[in-house]
């Protein structure tokens, strides 16, 4: 009589037999690796490999091979595929760099008319050349494939990122003197929340929003209505009626707003909004005008009026390229955000009206608007 094989022990701990039940049992678990603990389990078991490959409907040579590779590298470790590459890679890295070299050039350097590549036309342009550049691998290159390629590095030669050249050689120097103003206005300020007195300089941020375009609707809003539709209804079709400038000098005491909603933004109407800030202050006051370096600012026109109220009006100007550096910046963001979101007029006056209506509603609780960041008077 033939004698029994005889049966290699597998060794499972407490911890690795939970877990191995858990396994068997998941559902978000890849297929085979819950197959995989479920037949090291029956094994551990005592069962049969003939029995375990009919109740997983495996054939008996699957599941011997799934048992070796338990015993020979440990049950958790025989879960998981063994990395190999049965043969070395048709695109090689230096394949991949050409492509990644065609990719950071532009396309009309290279006699195309588009100014940066599309996926698909740098794959064509790779599959096109790539027997010329010495890579015939690459000569049935899929888009997929380039995009592969690009994603290692990664490269998006499809996407342009904006940047700010500083063409201004005085930029720090034009930072550091609007920074200081900013911090002499919070110490004013907090003397002045303290009850001390403070010095008779006022201090104002002034800019244009020109361009805000009056929309008007050709047809009529649609409401909305609970449990149907919950959010108004607007045509796609609009009309356009004209174009205003906001002109704004933002007190950066008490958050008041000084304002003109103007057809244009010349010299004339700046010189309107100069004259309103000098009426609203005490005449004893110095008011300091945090502002760009708009023509309308710095004309003959301007200088002008500012020599017929000597000692008066006091500039910062803020250096080229730093508009960012101008608080009221934030109150024009604050009025795109409010009033001027999604607004629809009938007319370009109703569209005047509505702007001089929201900055009265911010001057109804005006809010002191604070510059925060003062670093770059730390450095040297």
């Amino acid at each position: 009589m033939a004698g029994k094989s005889r049966r290699s022990k597998l060794v499972l701990s407490d911890e690795d037999r939970a877990e191995l039940e858990q396994l068997s049992r998941s559902r978000t678990l890849p297929h085979r690796e819950a197959q995989r603990a479920a037949i090291i389990l029956g094994y551990y078991g005592g069962e049969s490999i003939a029995s375990i490959g009919r109740r997983l409907g495996m054939t008996r040579l699957s599941v011997s091979k799934w048992v070796a590779k338990a015993l020979a590298v440990g049950p958790m470790a025989a879960l998981k595929d063994s990395y190999h590459r049965p043969k070395q890679p048709a695109i090689g890295d230096d394949a991949k760099a050409w492509v990644v070299h065609v990719a950071c050039s532009k396309p009309k350097e290279l006699g195309y008319a588009a100014e940066v590549w599309s996926r698909q036309a740098l794959a064509r342009h790779v599959r096109e050349h790539a027997v010329a550049a010495g890579f015939p691998a690459l000569s049935g290159a899929a888009k997929a494939t380039v995009h592969r390629i690009l994603a290692e590095q990664p490269l998006h030669p499809e996407k342009i990122k904006y940047y700010l050249e500083r063409r201004d050689p005085d930029f720090e120097g034009g930072m550091r003197r609007v920074l200081i103003v900013y911090q002499d206005v919070a110490l004013q300020n907090a003397r002045r929340a303290a009850g001390q007195t403070t010095s008779n300089i006022i201090t104002v941020s002034v800019d244009e929003k020109p361009g805000v375009q009056a929309i008007g609707n050709t047809a009529p809003d649609l409401p909305p209505v609970s449990g149907k539709h919950p959010a108004i209804s607007r045509d796609h079709e609009y009309e356009r009626l004209g174009t205003c400038s906001i002109l704004a000098a933002l007190d950066l005491q008490d958050g008041h707003v000084t304002a003109r909603v103007e057809d244009r933004h010349r010299s004339v109407e700046f010189i309107g909004l100069l004259s309103d800030l000098h009426a609203k202050y005490p005449p004893e006051c110095t008011i300091r005008i945090i502002l760009d370096n708009h023509s309308a600012h710095i004309s003959k026109e301007t200088q002008a009026f500012l020599s017929r109220h000597p000692n008066r009006f006091q500039y910062v100007l803020t250096p080229k390229h730093g508009s960012w550096l101008n608080i009221v910046e934030t109150l024009f963001g604050k009025m795109a955000r409010s009033f001027l979101r999604h607004i629809r007029v009938q007319s370009l006056d109703e569209l005047k009206a509505r702007i001089l209506k929201g900055i009265e509603e911010i001057n109804a609780a005006p809010v002191v608007h604070r510059w925060k960041n003062f670093e770059a008077l730390a450095k040297d």
